[in-house]
């Protein structure tokens, strides 16, 4: 499965072309398919280079159920911050507001107007603190 990150000419984003997740880049199309569907967006936001955001691709878009669960109720964005630092300083400035901290993965859930309403930032997929 290929998604539409195979286009991209980011290396991070091409390192999640072949998730299940059906990640869109960032773009008038995904905000359009969000407001057309009144879906809320998952955007997730990270680096090449990120530890972590590694570990989260692959304990979480990596997986199957994950995957079904965000591209049935979200418009899934993936950004690369070192193509985009101007998305990135506005959800991280976003997401610090909300909790206090940042870093990446930055994952933030936004309306489909891309206002955020809730954020942080690597999200295990099974919760370390029973």
């Amino acid at each position: 499965m290929v998604n539409r990150l195979i286009h991209s000419n980011s290396p991070y984003l091409l390192q999640h072309a072949h998730n299940p997740v059906d990640w869109y880049p960032w773009g008038e199309e995904a905000f359009e398919k969000a407001k057309r569907e009144d879906k809320p967006i998952f955007l997730s936001i990270g680096y090449a280079s990120c530890h972590w955001c590694h570990v989260m691709a692959h304990e979480s878009f990596e997986n199957e159920q994950v995957a079904e669960y965000l591209n049935q109720h979200f418009v899934p964005i993936k950004v690369d911050r070192e193509e985009r630092p101007d998305v990135d300083s506005i959800y991280m400035n976003a997401v610090v507001a909300l909790t206090g901290h940042g870093g990446w993965p930055l994952s933030v859930f936004l309306t489909p107007e891309g206002k955020p309403f809730f954020g942080g930032t690597y999200y295990p997929l099974v919760s370390r603190h029973r």
